[in-house]
């Protein structure tokens, strides 16, 4: 990621106004007052993928009982679409085989980096790389494959332009759930069963 200048908090704050102007409002209105300062707050929360100083450190440990089974996890994102600065939204599901000579994830880690990687304006294809491609470098690029597949709201399509539900999902597989199909049928299946459980 290349190094940006970043603008002072009042030259922020200035923007903001301005923009607050341009839609029409009075960013000298009682209740608006205190709205740059609380963006400036928020941007600093939910782009935090910007930051290296708040990139998860990822836990792994080495794999002594040679696991090589599917390691499956899943949970929610929320991330910014870089097309319209508006929230995309959904749930991941996450696998990868680890090698049975190598390290295997603390798994709570998982969330963190999607997480991590979401704090960023994303689009959904490269979020779900971008996961993918941290965790492998966390394990020294070894383990056996990975398997993401993301389903998100995105409420670029759904509240503006043809106003119809913005769901989207994207798949990316990388080493063995790439050429193997009874891998990625494991895989949906490990999906379905958690739909149906929660």
């Amino acid at each position: 990621m290349e190094e940006v200048i970043r603008p002072s908090d009042n030259e922020v704050s200035d923007a903001i106004r301005t923009l607050i102007r341009a839609i029409g409002e009075n960013p000298e209105r009682e209740g608006l007052i205190g709205t740059p300062d609380r963006i400036m707050r928020m941007w600093k929360e939910i782009f935090r993928g910007y930051d290296e100083s708040q990139k998860p450190k990822i836990t792994t440990f080495d794999n002594e009982e040679e696991v090589s089974d599917i390691v499956f996890d899943s949970g929610d994102y929320y991330s910014m679409c870089e097309h319209h600065i508006l929230p995309f939204f959904g749930k991941y599901y996450f696998a990868y085989i680890p090698s049975p000579k190598g390290r295997i994830l603390g798994i709570s880690k998982v969330a963190r980096v999607v997480g991590y990687c979401a704090a960023r304006l994303q689009l959904q294809e490269r979020l779900a790389q971008d996961v993918v491609k941290m965790l492998s470098e966390a394990l020294n690029n070894e383990a056996l494959g990975f398997a993401i597949v993301m389903k998100g709201k995105h409420l670029c399509k759904t509240m503006r332009g043809v106003r119809n539900d913005g769901n989207m999902c994207v798949s990316h597989f990388t080493g063995v759930f790439q050429f193997n199909s009874e891998l990625r049928k494991e895989f949906y299946k490990l999906i379905d069963l958690q739909n149906r459980n929660g």
